[in-house]
């Protein structure tokens, strides 16, 4: 599981630190389907992030509050390398379980009755949101006619020596 969101976190800064080159208007771009302009959807995804370790029980003191509010990239980045030593801290020690079930008190602040939440299904969640938005913002670059950073597995494998070339025997 750690693995998992070492690549997710890996991959959402890499895709930050890609449209941070890109000018204002076309950080504002955005695709029919899509959830919202690029700027938008990587706050959407950190934000998220931010949830859904509050979930499992870790805040971020300079992060309490977890609604969009138009941030830009500068300030996301920094927040999103919060959200990395975050999720290093949850799995340092032997608390994080996969099967321990949490409730969901966000959802009450929405008015909605909290549920009973497994943290494994919100780990999984935690890749899985971002890797979908991450997905919304490579198609709005596809669509304008901009480059989209390689942000697979196997890149990231490739850059953290995980996947190499062998010796032909």
């Amino acid at each position: 599981m750690l693995r998992q969101l070492r690549h997710d976190i890996w991959a959402t800064q890499k895709l930050i630190e890609h449209c941070r080159a890109l000018t204002p208007a076309q950080q504002e771009l955005t695709t029919p389907g899509t959830y919202g302009t690029i700027r938008a959807t990587l706050e959407h995804v950190v934000v998220g992030e931010l949830r859904y370790l509050a979930r499992l029980g870790i805040t971020l003191a300079d992060a309490k509050d977890l609604r969009e509010h138009g941030m830009g990239l500068d300030e996301i980045l920094p927040l999103h390398a919060k959200v990395r030593d975050a999720v290093e801290r949850l799995f340092a020690g032997a608390e994080f379980e996969p099967d321990r079930v949490v409730v969901d008190m966000l959802r009450r602040d929405r008015g909605d009755p909290p549920l009973g939440i497994e943290s494994w299904v919100l780990v999984t969640q935690f890749a899985h949101h971002g890797s979908d938005h991450r997905a919304h913002v490579g198609t709005i670059l596809g669509a304008h006619g901009l480059d989209a950073p390689n942000l697979d597995v196997w890149a990231y494998g490739t850059e953290i020596g995980a996947v190499k070339p062998l010796p032909r025997a």
